[in-house]
């Protein structure tokens, strides 16, 4: 097993969060059962919007035992730009559309630029910049 399909995010309000991914620019195919799931199509992997207590009995877990997390559950979702200019577009685009701020984007002593915000379900997004970095052809960022 070497790839990742799917990232699924449990959401509270899976109307919310859809216009949440959207408005960020998620491309979001046609589905007969986008009232119950929603798929993103992404480069390399699909995030997938599924409503949380449904989750849960898909799982296997009691709601009652797992309550919807309200801290950091020690999981980051990133985004990597191309420049610092769409850093701060990203960050600003997610803020202007109900993302909650955690850090604006900074200088950090890894040598890059980044920030994080959340989104409507307190899922933490990294916006990151490295000037070092490089893209092959399906824009997923070349770690060697």
């Amino acid at each position: 097993m070497n790839t990742i399909h799917l990232i699924c995010l449990g959401v509270q309000s899976l109307a919310k969060s859809r216009k949440f991914y959207k408005q960020l620019g998620f491309m979001e195919p046609n589905i007969e059962y986008s009232d119950k799931i929603v798929f993103f199509n992404n480069s390399g992997t699909r995030l997938e919007l599924f409503p949380y207590n449904e989750l849960l009995k898909d799982i296997g877990l009691k709601a009652e035992e797992n309550p919807f997390p309200t801290t950091f559950n020690g999981v980051t979702h990133a985004f990597n730009a191309k420049s610092k200019d769409e850093v701060d577009f990203v960050f600003k685009k997610a803020l202007k559309n109900g993302a909650k701020d955690i850090k604006q984007p900074v200088w950090g002593d890894w040598g890059g630029y980044s920030g994080y915000f959340s989104d409507p379900d307190n899922y933490l997004w990294e916006v990151a910049y490295s000037d070092s970095w490089q893209f092959d052809n399906d824009d997923m960022l070349i770690i060697e």
